[in-house]
């Protein structure tokens, strides 16, 4: 066996490992914010922070996939210890990015729901089709009596 296989032997479950970790680390910490910024409904928090998990998976897996193509083969120890340490160091970031990122996203979405959540008028409050004056709405305030 060589070097890089080697490095790769390492390199995989390592990166897979700390994915898990932080993925599991977010779902678990997640949810309060999640729960918050959807007033209580617990069984949606629930469901986003699952799919968010899904997706941060994905993303990360995907970059430790294509990652293991890249960069100069090592062909002593010496760069054997280097080859590793950028692989893993590099998804260290990307995975520091992804929880940076959603935890942007949990603090605004819990802030709209501390402020009400109501960032003004529906676009269409009472559409009209066709646009001409004194056509019926769409959607009437009173609609008739079946």
């Amino acid at each position: 066996m060589n070097a890089t296989v080697a490095c790769y032997l390492l390199y995989l479950p390592l990166s897979v490992a700390l994915t898990i970790w932080v993925a599991a680390t977010l779902h678990k910490n997640g949810r309060v914010f999640l729960v918050e910024a959807f007033h209580g409904n617990t069984e949606m928090a629930d469901s986003v922070n699952h799919l968010l998990v899904v997706g941060f998976y994905l993303i990360n897996i995907g970059y430790i996939a294509l990652a293991l193509r890249y960069g100069d083969k090592p062909t002593n120890v010496q760069e054997a210890f280097e080859f590793l340490s950028t692989k893993l160091g590099l998804v260290l970031i990307v995975l520091g990015g992804m929880h940076f990122f959603n935890m942007f996203n949990f603090d605004k979405m819990r802030r709209k729901a501390r402020r009400g959540g109501n960032d003004g008028p529906p676009l269409m409050a009472n559409p009209v089709a066709p646009w001409r004056p004194g056509a019926t709405p769409l959607f009437p305030a009173n609609p008739p009596a079946p």
